[in-house]
């Protein structure tokens, strides 16, 4: 399979037409591969809420678009901020394990996402309000 603007495209008519405002298109077999590899779309106005990921760390790939992902300590104040914008030569970002995180789109964008699974959905605990 190819990754081209096709499919990227495809995907963002798909997420335009969530209420989530957001999109992913699965590489992995499943859940319990222990690779999560995706095409995950966002539109602005998306929510995510900040969260960590305890069991994994999160690497991002811009492929179109533009968007801030933004780091934070225990307490919920922010301690960096990291804009991805392929014509500022920013294509991605490493988020470590276990690190509070969360993502403000500001262009629609395609992010080739991965992580090690099996999938986990978060817990009340690895949220914050």
């Amino acid at each position: 399979m190819i990754i081209d603007s096709n499919l990227i495209d495809k995907v963002e008519h798909e997420a335009s037409e969530s209420p989530r405002l957001r999109m992913n298109f699965n590489f992995h077999e499943g859940p319990d591969s222990k690779a999560q590899r995706l095409i995950n779309v966002l539109l602005p106005g998306t929510i995510i809420p900040i969260h960590r990921h305890k069991h994994t760390a999160e690497t991002y790939i811009l492929l179109r678009g533009k968007m801030v992902v933004v780091f934070y300590n225990d307490l919920g104040a922010q301690t960096q901020r990291f804009l991805l914008d392929p014509t500022e030569g920013n294509y991605g970002v490493q988020i470590p394990k276990g690190q509070w995180h969360g993502v403000e789109v500001i262009q629609p964008s395609a992010i080739f996402e991965v992580k090690d699974g099996p999938y986990t959905p978060l817990s009340p605990e690895d949220m914050m309000d």
